[in-house]
């Protein structure tokens, strides 16, 4: 991409899509940086030349970027909601919140990354402690099938952890 290119996406698009994004978001400065970061996206994938509907594709972008601060949100409010009824005593520093916060994304992430039959079948070992013959029982599907989508959605566990 040419950086003639780019600057004319940018000068003819900005301005639209700054509000497109904040009529969803209702605040200025975080619509500036969802915009800027849909323009760096553009810029990454290197396709400015070739596209056919630049709106299509930046709200496309957009959205992507949206989803993603709307699933933050809910994660932090009901990690802040669990925060809010522990004792007093057993209060962390921000840093800490900050942290667990960080890492709650990542799960979320990971957990997103999985096919639904894989995370059903994850979730059902690792939070309620079910065996796989438990589990093939539960969703009436063989064991190996749910070995199979097991080690699946433990090996992508382990690949986000690596990364």
């Amino acid at each position: 991409m040419t950086q003639q290119t780019l600057e004319i996406l940018y000068r003819e698009h900005h301005s639209w899509l700054w509000q497109w994004i904040k009529s969803r978001l209702d605040c200025d400065d975080q619509a500036s940086d969802l915009t800027q970061e849909t323009f760096i996206k553009l810029l990454v994938q290197n396709r400015a030349e070739d596209l056919r509907a630049p709106k299509a594709y930046l709200s496309s972008i957009a959205r992507g970027l949206l989803v993603d601060v709307f699933r933050r949100r809910s994660v932090e409010k009901a990690y802040l909601d669990a925060l809010a009824l522990q004792p007093e005593q057993y209060a962390i520093s921000p840093e800490l919140q900050h942290s667990i916060l960080e890492t709650l994304m990542e799960i979320d992430q990971m957990l997103d990354s999985m096919s639904e039959r894989g995370r059903q079948i994850f979730l059902m070992a690792q939070l309620d402690g079910l065996s796989y013959v438990e589990i093939s029982r539960r969703l009436d599907i063989s064991v190996n099938t749910v070995r199979k989508h097991f080690i699946r959605a433990m090996t992508q566990c382990l690949l986000s952890v690596d990364e």
